[in-house]
């Protein structure tokens, strides 16, 4: 069965953010991710986790300046110093935590252009050796045009190939099936094929990115598919929910009695 953790820059925002670790818990989750933790600092989000008694799945690396529309740094020629102080950032998160996957924002970047290939490359080999120092996984997500026009990765095959590429066993796809549903459809075909470069599964509802359910993709199919191909890994809730954290968690429900049956 898998294995739940919910996002709290999306879920559970009922609660001020250091207390939704908790709020997570109590609803039955047994790990969490966010976006970007770095407004608290490291220790407070420990204690947070902790006092949760829940995992930590994943965290972002710093992606520049968010206010201002910059999503990522690691496509951008120039911003290398700054891309690699931020990795010293967030493993100062992943001691407090001890988080064992890291997703890369890529940033806004023509995937065709030269420059930006070669940075991605540069940041790419250098994000992974040295997360590779903490026996952390680094992870790359293709992110829809819809969402997030102008993204330099928005092909999972483009991503899957950057991957194979690097050649490094901790760099590795994060397959969020939202975004492979708007890219691509296929979602079951696309998890066959990718599944060996997989080392983060996400979710959320195709239409307004809501609680997922049968309407597309079919999440109880997918589901079931995930555990016959045996993934151990989290399964990130990256969704907003249609009206209220608690109020749409009737989908988690059958899948809590199941984890705590076992």
């Amino acid at each position: 069965m898998p294995r739940f953790a919910a996002n709290l820059s999306m879920m559970f925002t009922e609660w001020d953010f250091l207390d939704r670790f908790k709020a997570a818990a109590d609803a039955g989750f047994e790990a969490v991710e966010f976006l970007f933790p770095y407004e608290h600092a490291s220790e407070k989000v420990g204690l947070a986790l902790a006092g949760a008694e829940v995992e930590q799945a994943l965290f972002n690396l710093p992606p520049g300046d968010w206010e201002k529309g910059e999503r990522g740094m690691a496509a951008i020629p120039g911003r290398e110093r700054e891309f690699r102080e931020g990795i010293e950032t967030a493993l100062a998160y992943v001691h407090e935590t001890g988080a064992k996957r890291l997703h890369m924002m890529a940033g806004h970047a023509d995937p065709q252009d030269k420059a930006a290939q070669a940075a991605y490359r540069a940041s790419l080999a250098h994000a992974a050796d040295r997360l590779g120092e903490f026996g952390i996984d680094l992870l790359i997500e293709p992110i829809n045009g819809k969402d997030m026009p102008g993204y330099f990765l928005c092909d999972f095959d483009q991503a899957a190939a950057y991957v194979r590429e690097a050649g490094r066993p901790n760099v590795k796809l994060q397959f969020d099936m939202y975004h492979c549903e708007l890219i691509h459809g296929d979602v079951p075909g696309r998890l066959e094929e990718l599944f060996p470069l997989i080392g983060h599964v996400q979710i959320a509802r195709a239409a307004g990115r809501h609680e997922p359910d049968a309407s597309g993709p079919d999440y109880p199919l997918l589901f079931d598919r995930l555990d016959a191909l045996g993934y151990a890994g989290f399964v990130g809730c990256e969704y907003r929910p249609e009206a209220g954290t608690l109020e749409g968690l009737g989908w988690f429900s059958p899948y809590k009695k199941r984890a705590a049956e076992a």
